[in-house]
């Protein structure tokens, strides 16, 4: 399964943004505001929203300035997030967000609408930052 943000403006630089997101404890501020959980370990962090099972997401790659890969820590759920990062001017930057996901049909039926709800609201709020 593949879902796509819509193209974000971020008032940051392309190296800005992309040194604000490498800092794990700012995904909390991008984060739904039906948030229940939140915390940074290392070069991880865990969060749970409201009626949601926890997730534990790992970078998994970083290519400066322009893509950061978060994966799943558990083997159980097999996904990614990929944040790609392109300069606008000197002061902003354009981002999107997206997931690739590895799951049964019946599944994905079921995670699709609140995925991609999930990572529309992180690309909204990384424009208000």
């Amino acid at each position: 399964m593949n879902l796509e943000s819509k193209k974000s403006v971020v008032n940051k630089s392309q190296k800005e943004f992309f040194e604000f997101l490498t800092n794990l404890q700012n995904f909390e501020k991008l984060m739904p505001s039906t948030i229940d959980k939140f915390e940074v370990d290392g070069e991880s962090f865990l969060f749970s929203l409201k009626g949601m099972p926890e997730i534990r997401l790992v970078i998994k790659e970083k290519n400066e300035f322009d893509k950061i890969v978060l994966s799943a820590a558990s083997s159980k759920l097999n996904f990614s997030l990929t944040a790609l990062i392109q300069p606008i001017s000197e002061k902003t930057c354009e981002a999107q967000l997206l997931f690739t996901g590895d799951f049964n049909p019946m599944m994905a039926m079921m995670v699709k609408s609140p995925l991609q709800k999930f990572i529309d609201t992180l690309a909204e709020n990384s424009e208000n930052i």
